[in-house]
């Protein structure tokens, strides 16, 4: 159905709330911060999220859970920009970003950077409503993030490097918290990071073909037909170091067995996926919110009951 609603090969969709709601001069901006496509939003908050519930006596504070809603919606919007204006001439030859603001020209580079620096400042008055040490934590982040649009220049790992940056909520969800590190926080980075290789690699795959023709790499392109079950491996990785964060954190083997519908679900994914249909990569990929909201309920159900 969604494909239904594209045109030709491109990834931004017509007639959309963006279209019929919002003014014609806002919406490239709403399109560059890719409100329209909330699926990375999520992806950025609920390893956040994850680390809150974790760290947390008893129910997660819902006005801490606002502020990293907030934030992550504002810095996913930000490094959406940043990565366009480090991209904008790459995804001037791919057909599925070609119509994206910058490379189509309803944005200009120098309004994309003022629009970035706005979002910064605004997700920086957020994080300031943090103790330091958080606060600290989360302006290190931008070191990864600063990396990343060129990661795939120069390796073809790209998707690890969006990984450490994607999932550095989990480290400051619990810095938020409790002020500190410990080991449950550093066992669910690592779960997050794996988590986020697997479901990139799906992602990559519906590129793979012009990333070859432009010389960008990807680990679509670096595991090839070992995709599927290195993606199986990535997953399974993943699971049983979120399973060990949770034990560590001291919640009981409740835990484990309310995470056990997302292990089904990584292996669906990893053993379902078409790798040479676009569509079904998206559609696999989109899914990961629902295993991301299956590890949060998991995470607080676990944590209420003791």
């Amino acid at each position: 159905m969604e494909n239904d609603a594209v045109i030709g090969a491109s990834d931004i969709r017509r007639g959309d709330w963006v279209d019929r709601l919002v003014p014609a001069r806002v919406r490239p901006f709403l399109r560059l911060a890719r409100l329209d496509r909330p699926i990375g939003i999520w992806l950025l908050l609920l390893p956040c999220w994850w680390s809150i519930a974790l760290a947390s006596p008893g129910l997660p504070d819902p006005w801490l859970l606002l502020l990293f809603a907030l934030g992550a919606t504002l810095m996913r919007a930000a490094g959406c920009t940043y990565n366009d204006l480090a991209d904008r001439d790459f995804d001037a030859k791919v057909a599925r970003t070609a119509t994206r603001p910058l490379p189509s020209g309803t944005v200009t580079p120098r309004a994309a950077k003022i629009f970035m620096l706005a979002l910064c400042f605004a997700a920086l008055a957020i994080l300031l409503q943090f103790n330091w040490f958080a606060v600290g934590l989360g302006a290190a982040s931008l070191l990864v993030v600063a990396i990343y649009p060129f990661g795939k220049r120069f390796t073809h790992w790209p998707q690890a490097i969006l990984g450490l940056a994607f999932n550095w909520g989990a480290l400051l969800g619990w810095a938020a918290v409790r002020g500190e590190l410990a080991l449950p926080a550093v066992l669910l980075y690592l779960g997050g990071l794996f988590w986020t290789l697997g479901y990139d690699t799906i992602y990559a795959h519906q590129d793979k073909e012009d990333d070859i023709l432009i010389g960008v790499k990807s680990t679509a392109l670096r595991l090839g037909t070992a995709s599927r079950r290195s993606i199986l491996a990535f997953y399974a990785v993943a699971w049983s170091a979120m399973v060990a964060a949770g034990l560590s954190a001291g919640l009981s083997w409740l835990y484990v067995l309310l995470l056990s519908p997302v292990l089904a679900h990584f292996a669906w994914q990893a053993q379902r996926v078409n790798f040479d249909d676009a569509g079904d990569c998206l559609a696999k990929f989109k899914s990961n919110q629902v295993a991301g909201l299956a590890i949060f309920g998991a995470t607080v159900l676990a944590r209420v009951a003791g």
